[in-house]
């Protein structure tokens, strides 16, 4: 069974692309011209979102080095000890919604230090994997379409990493935690 997995995930991507490739001969798309199209657009698209790109980096820079975070693990330091969350995931958590590279750095450090089956680490990919890097997207998404007013979509998005981080935490314990 294992055999054939590895098998199906190696030729999948190839498979996809032919039958996108034939369908295309089939249907009489100038398949070249129309991938060289999207390309360019695609370009275009890059270059208007880059002001937003380059704010929500600036932005991740400036809460980091100005000490928020070391002030946040101080504050919440004793609430995370009372709720058995290790406290090498406060970083973690707050950093999700912000940089999805950030987190993975942080992800890694974690299981380096902790080990790939301690319960910090495993509560820490349950964070990852349920939450969304929500400024990034908003910058992204929004950037390419040209939307200015985005206050509630990054209300919910906040609340819906919030929920997902309650959510990581509580299946953990019932799971992982001994």
């Amino acid at each position: 069974m294992k055999e054939a997995l590895n098998t199906i995930s190696i030729w999948i991507l190839p498979f996809i692309i032919s039958i996108i490739l034939l369908y295309g001969i089939y249907k009489k798309v100038p398949i070249y011209e129309d991938f060289c199209d999207g390309a360019k657009e695609g370009f275009w698209v890059a270059v208007k979102i880059l002001p937003y790109l380059v704010a929500i980096m600036v932005a991740i820079s400036m809460f980091r080095a100005s000490g928020a975070l070391d002030f946040l693990y101080n504050l919440l330091k004793t609430p995370l000890e009372f709720l058995k969350i290790p406290a090498d995931t406060l970083a973690l958590m707050i950093t999700r919604s912000l940089s999805g590279s950030a987190t993975l750095g942080l992800f890694s450090e974690i299981v380096n230090t902790h080990g790939a089956d301690s319960y910090a680490a495993k509560l820490s990919a349950i964070i990852t994997g349920s939450s969304e890097t929500t400024f990034y997207v908003i910058a992204v998404y929004f950037g390419a379409v040209g939307i200015k007013k985005f206050r509630h979509a990054i209300l919910t998005g906040i609340l819906a990493d919030i929920v997902g981080i309650v959510c990581a935490v509580i299946i953990s314990r019932f799971f992982f935690y001994s």
